[in-house]
């Protein structure tokens, strides 16, 4: 462990010692020596895996050896050991090893959650190649985009007529792209495609040697991540071997271990679903229970079979569980503890006590961050923390500075450095660029890269990460994550959380989701707040159900966070991760000819919503000014 770490910590164990005393004046201190204590043990695993070059793979198979009839993966009831998956993975590693590529080679894989994602990864791993995990619901410019950029070598395609489909629209812009498709024989395919299954069967599952993948270091990347940001083409975040140990950790650090079985519904292409995930079980050598797609009718019901442990989750996910009728056997389970990021204060604590959660551990960070935290105080709402003890115990420096909404960018003062804010404010995340991400954290865009970083930010020439997302810090050093960069907006000369006002419009009865987002009306300035909500079942947007909502916004809103219109779609539209999409919306904005949907606006006169009509939208186009 590097010197100055080792004083950072001397310094928290010298805090631990005077813990009365430091508690009396600092109450807040006893969470930070609580996180600290947990989260040095952890560190130190990975910190001795790094030092010593055992990779994610290396660890992987250290568990195929020791535990060989061990559950890794159960999927769709059926058992998979760490000894089979390792043996299809050495297939998987023998056909690689024909393709004559090299260390951190990119790899392109577009494969449904499945026991077969994971062994081909972990085959692919064994030669040090890099994978480029492939959303499978992209298709067409999109899907084109993401081969190119992450420099694939090969394409693997997964089981799936519907995958082949997407790949036949771009063959002829792949060139000469090698590709291999799951799931089929060759007699079954064009000539252009290769038999993945056909290979499968004639591969030895031999182990290939070690020291094939000798010169991997720290920053040798493992996969690609791709994130879609909330405008233009997908990003491909680079996700080096040191990281994937870190975020592998970070999960033990919550307590998860060798003995437990974690539930897994989100997509494997995802940070949550294969990093949190997989990489999580492959460090502890846990067992993992995949399903296939998300489900929230069989969600409780796959957990309680398979007697899960752990559950992770992201974004809206509980939303839809918590939307099933209740049921009998809700409070009979076996998990200790769900993990994740993205938890909504509105419905954290009616998850937890309809389903009898111990503990919900939510985090933040993000897929190309360098960063995290997390709150292990089960305290609602929270993701973390970021105290003066911690900041000075952590060899990364994070902050929460004063921000621009509009230029996404931290505000600089007469010296021109950044701002540092303080308790009970909101602020903008940066954290010191590691050396590790020298290059960058995005993988081919050189512009990319440097309109994430912030350069000269409180000294000369020290450069740090702008997360663009917005936390709110109290005044015990809790965080709170309130808004990302692009989705707060500007109204009235104030800044808008969509995240605060769609908390205010779900605590009205009726209203199960509420998506809130800026849309320009010509002749103003900033972004005008609307609302996309999703009425409960059997509720209509009816004068009583608009009525209620108007009246909360005016009670718990200030008048400039008002949504000045409301939508109600008949389905919240969500991605893959569920996530709520916004950019559509964005487009229509409140205009009845683009689409089906009721629009109502604020009608401060009568004290209510009221509809939005082909002839009335003229009329409030004129009335901009008065908006």
């Amino acid at each position: 462990m590097p010197l100055k770490k080792n004083v950072l910590y001397g310094v928290a164990g010298a805090v631990g010692c005077g813990a009365i005393a430091w508690r009396t004046l600092f109450p807040w201190i006893g969470e930070d020596l609580h996180l600290l204590a947990q989260s040095s043990s952890a560190k130190a695993k990975a910190e001795k895996f790094i030092m010593e070059g055992n990779w994610l793979i290396e660890i992987f198979e250290k568990f195929a050896a020791e535990t060989p009839g061990k559950p890794l993966v159960i999927f769709e009831d059926k058992i998979y050991t760490y000894d089979f998956v390792n043996q299809q993975a050495n297939r998987v590693a023998n056909i690689a090893l024909n393709w004559k590529l090299n260390i951190a080679d990119t790899v392109a894989m577009m494969v449904y959650n499945s026991p077969e994602f994971i062994w081909t990864f972990l085959g692919l791993q064994k030669l040090g190649l890099a994978v480029s995990f492939i959303n499978y619901n992209l298709h067409g410019k999109s899907l084109l985009h993401c081969l190119q950029i992450s420099e694939a070598k090969v394409f693997i395609v997964g089981e799936g007529t519907e995958l082949l489909h997407a790949v036949d629209g771009i063959k002829d812009d792949l060139d000469d792209l090698p590709i291999y498709v799951q799931g089929s024989l060759q007699s079954q395919l064009l000539p252009s495609y290769q038999s993945w299954d056909d290979l499968m069967c004639a591969s030895l599952p031999v182990p290939v040697c070690r020291d094939v993948r000798h010169a991997i270091t720290p920053a040798t990347p493992v996969c690609y991540i791709f994130t879609s940001g909330t405008t233009g083409l997908p990003k491909s975040v680079i996700i080096p071997q040191q990281k994937v140990l870190s975020i592998a950790s970070f999960v033990e650090l919550l307590g998860f271990g060798q003995t437990d079985i974690i539930y897994s519904s989100t997509p494997m292409y995802h940070s949550s679903g294969v990093g949190l995930g997989l990489f999580s079980t492959l460090y502890v050598g846990a067992t993992m229970v995949l399903s296939r797609k998300f489900s929230a009718r069989h969600y409780w019901e796959d957990i309680r079979r398979h007697k899960a442990t752990v559950i992770q989750y992201i974004g809206e996910l509980f939303r839809y569980v918590l939307s099933t009728p209740e049921h009998p056997l809700d409070k009979k389970h076996c998990v200790r503890f769900a993990f994740g990021n993205g938890l909504r204060k509105d419905i954290w604590k009616s998850f937890q006590d309809r389903f009898q959660i111990p503990e919900i551990k939510e985090f933040f960070a993000s897929t190309e961050g360098t960063t995290a935290t997390i709150n292990i105080s089960n305290k609602v709402g929270s993701c973390g923390r970021l105290s003066p003890l911690l900041t000075l115990a952590s060899p990364l420096k994070s902050y929460l500075v004063k921000f621009d909404p509009e230029t996404a960018q931290p505000l600089r003062d007469k010296d021109e450095w950044c701002m540092k804010i303080k308790p009970e404010q909101s602020g903008l995340l940066i954290t010191a660029l590691p050396p590790l991400y020298k290059n960058g954290v995005y993988k081919g865009n050189k512009a990319l890269n440097e309109k994430k970083l912030v350069r000269d930010v409180f000294t000369k020439g020290d450069i740090y990460l702008n997360f663009g997302d917005i936390l709110y810090l109290d005044k015990n050093y809790y965080l709170y994550f309130q808004d990302r960069l692009g989705d707060t907006f500007r109204w009235k000369g104030e800044n808008v959380s969509t995240l605060e006002v769609a908390n205010v419009l779900t605590s009205v009865d009726v209203v199960d989701d509420a998506n809130v987002y800026g849309v320009h009306i010509s002749g103003t300035e900033g972004r005008a707040g609307m609302a996309a909500i999703h009425l409960k079942d059997g509720h209509k947007p009816s004068p009583v159900n608009v009525k209620a909502i108007y009246d909360v916004c005016e009670s718990d809103l200030p008048k400039y966070a008002r949504p000045l219109f409301l939508r109600f779609p008949a389905e919240p539209d969500l991605t893959s991760t569920f996530k709520l999409k916004k950019n559509e919306l964005v487009k229509d904005g409140f205009d009845p000819n683009k689409t089906s949907d009721p629009i109502f606006y604020c009608n401060e006169k009568e004290k209510t919503y009221s509809p939005v009509t082909q002839t009335s939208y003229p009329q409030l186009m004129e009335m901009r000014s008065k908006l």
